[in-house]
C-alpha cells in the first residue's frame, strides 16, 4: 500500500450494508405509517356504523330512568303495585329512586 491511498471505502460514500440497513428502515416506516392510517380509517368507520346502536341506547336508558323515577315517586305515594316492584328491585340489586325535580 502506498503512503496516502489508505482505506478507499471511507472516499466512496456510505457502504451497501449501510444504505440497506438506511433504506430497509425506512420502507418499514412507510409501511407502519400505512398501517396505522388504515387501522384509524377503518376504526373511524366502525364508530360511525354504532353511532345510531348508541344512540338508541341513549334513548331507552332514558326511557328506563323515567319508568323507574315514575315507579318510585307511585310507591313513595303509597302505590301497593308499585311498591312490590320496587321491592323485588330493591331483592335484585336495583335501587330505584325517586326523580329531582
Amino acid at each position: 500500500m502506498a503512503i496516502g491511498q489508505g482505506n478507499r471505502r471511507g472516499r466512496d460514500g456510505p457502504s451497501a450494508p449501510l444504505i440497506l440497513v438506511v433504506v430497509s428502515l425506512f420502507v418499514l416506516m412507510a409501511f407502519e405509517a400505512g398501517q396505522a392510517i388504515h387501522d384509524r380509517t377503518a376504526l373511524a368507520a366502525l364508530q360511525r356504523a354504532q353511532q345510531p346502536s348508541m344512540e338508541q341506547a341513549a334513548k331507552l336508558r332514558q326511557q328506563l330512568q323515567t319508568l323507574a323515577g315514575e315507579t318510585a315517586a307511585l310507591a313513595a305515594s303509597g302505590d301497593a303495585g308499585a311498591q312490590r316492584v320496587v321491592e323485588q328491585m330493591k331483592r335484585q340489586g336495583v335501587t330505584l329512586s325517586v326523580p329531582n325535580k
